[in-house]
């Protein structure tokens, strides 16, 4: 016969073990939510996954639609031939025309200034930072930035390039960091007077998606992407310029090709009218399965994970272009696939975003320039959204047009990649003097030269330092 004291003691183990278990159950369940790429987690689950990376409740706002207004004047009349080198350049009677001027890396400051009206933005925005700081940036600032994975120290003096050291976890970073140093080493090459026209600097940058992977919150970095409190490190393009490792994507210009030579048979009315997303869920879990839900049994949805097993889930950048709405979501951090979409003529559909990348402050919600839609980081206005545009296609076209002549044909070209590359390079000089200053030794003493640095053996590359010197000798 059991006892009552016993009986307690029996109910309590019981209650302790189903707590115990319903905890079991309830970490699996998260656990699931969060690393399953599959669309196989319940609404309510998706609901209670925690935002982990991606902060629901923030987001940045892009405010330059003044930057484009200028564009949409009336521009001077085409300019006459282009004169002789030793003729004085006329920035007054000169305009950017594209298919003229959108691979020439070559423009000059004052071309750059002209066509790409606000693409500085986040470079003005850093000087004044580091100004704002007495002395703006110093060597000690660099020596005391950490050097993580994924990062890159170097040199430009006289124009050409050197690496200092560079740290790689493997072959991915190894790729971007050489994707990287390759568009700086291209944008150098394009200019002919580049031995005295361009400043003399030493910077670190940064191909991880974030800021805190590398702990440089506070420090004079260059990286891919920021939030708006990040407000010390400068924005650079992203490797993908450059070119993306795998072979059906290629370099950023290759894919605008193809996707021009396609959508040159295809009017935007004759796109489908759907909104076409892939993409991998685990990724950022709870963002991006809110737009699997809200979008799931919708006749105008083709949102699908993106699941290799499943080869009918693939489509290739060209294959997005054929729809008229295409959908873009944020990952752990900024996702490099906006560049891509917006090469085509659709509607991006963009939830309110958290990270800014170089190009953002292009990004206009509303009015006559309006070159895409943003919607709530839930996509809770995500059906209204598109049903308004499926009733009025006229304004839906207009904002792809919108979106082709800003990004495709101005702010994504060759020449504005270049010009960015080089605004970064003055705007850097202007509040690092003292780094380069106080540096006694030549940079051919400190540093390896670019094109010697290439020739490395792979497994070199990963953790590389010229001479093998300590940071503190840098």
């Amino acid at each position: 016969m059991i006892r009552p004291r016993s009986n307690w003691y029996f109910l309590r183990w019981v209650l302790f073990a189903g707590a115990g278990g319903a905890c079991g159950v309830f970490i699996y369940l998260m656990w699931f939510g969060m690393n399953s790429d599959h669309d196989n987690v319940p609404a309510l689950l998706t609901q209670l996954i925690p935002a982990g990376h991606c902060t629901c409740q923030s987001s940045t706002t892009f405010q330059c639609a003044d930057c484009l207004s200028c564009l949409v004047l009336p521009s001077p009349s085409p300019p006459p031939p282009q004169p002789s080198a030793l003729e004085p350049e006329r920035p007054s009677t000169w305009s950017f025309l594209y298919e003229r001027d959108d691979q020439d890396r070559g423009l000059s400051q004052s071309q750059c200034q002209a066509s790409f009206p606000g693409l500085f933005q986040d470079v003005r925005r850093g000087v004044e930072y580091w100004k704002s700081r007495e002395g703006g940036i110093s060597i000690d600032d660099m020596n005391a930035t950490p050097f993580e994975d994924g990062m890159a120290r170097a040199i430009i003096s006289n124009g050409e390039l050197y690496v200092v050291a560079t740290k790689a976890k493997g072959e991915d970073h190894r790729r971007k960091i050489l994707a990287t140093l390759g568009s700086i080493y291209r944008v150098l090459s394009a200019s002919s007077t580049r031995r005295w026209s361009l400043p003399t600097i030493e910077f670190i940058f940064s191909i991880e998606d974030r800021v805190d992977d590398i702990h440089a919150f506070g420090h004079p970095v260059w990286v891919l992407s920021r939030k708006v409190s990040e407000e010390s490190v400068f924005l650079m393009p992203d490797f993908g310029y450059w070119a993306w490792a795998k072979s059906n994507i290629g370099p950023y210009g290759q894919v605008v090709e193809r996707i021009t030579n396609a959508e040159s048979r295809v009017k935007f009315t004759d796109k489908e009218p759907k909104l076409v997303w892939r993409g991998k869920l685990s990724f950022a879990p709870k963002l991006r399965r809110a737009l699997l839900d809200v979008a799931r049994g919708k006749p105008w949805s083709d949102v699908k994970e993106l699941d290799w097993t499943k080869k009918a889930n693939f489509l290739t950048m060209e294959d997005h272009c054929q729809y008229m709405f295409i959908g873009h979501v944020e990952g752990r951090a900024y996702s490099a696939s906006l560049k891509y979409r917006q090469a085509c003529r659709s509607v991006v559909v963009a939830h309110k975003l958290q990270y800014i990348q170089h190009h953002h402050y292009l990004l206009v919600s509303s009015g006559p320039n309006q070159n895409y839609v943003e919607v709530e980081r839930d996509f809770s206005d995500l059906p209204k959204q598109i049903d308004d545009l499926l009733k009025n296609v006229e304004k839906a076209e207009r904002i792809a047009e919108n979106s082709v002549k800003t990004f495709r044909e101005r702010y994504l070209t060759q020449a504005a990649e270049a010009c960015y590359w080089r605004a970064l390079w003055d705007g850097w000089a202007e509040v690092s003097s003292n780094v380069t200053r106080n540096v006694k030794r030549p940079a051919v003493e400190r540093g390896l030269r670019y094109e010697s640095f290439v020739l490395l053996e792979n497994h070199d590359m990963l953790k590389f330092s010229f001479g093998s010197e300590s940071r503190g000798k840098y």
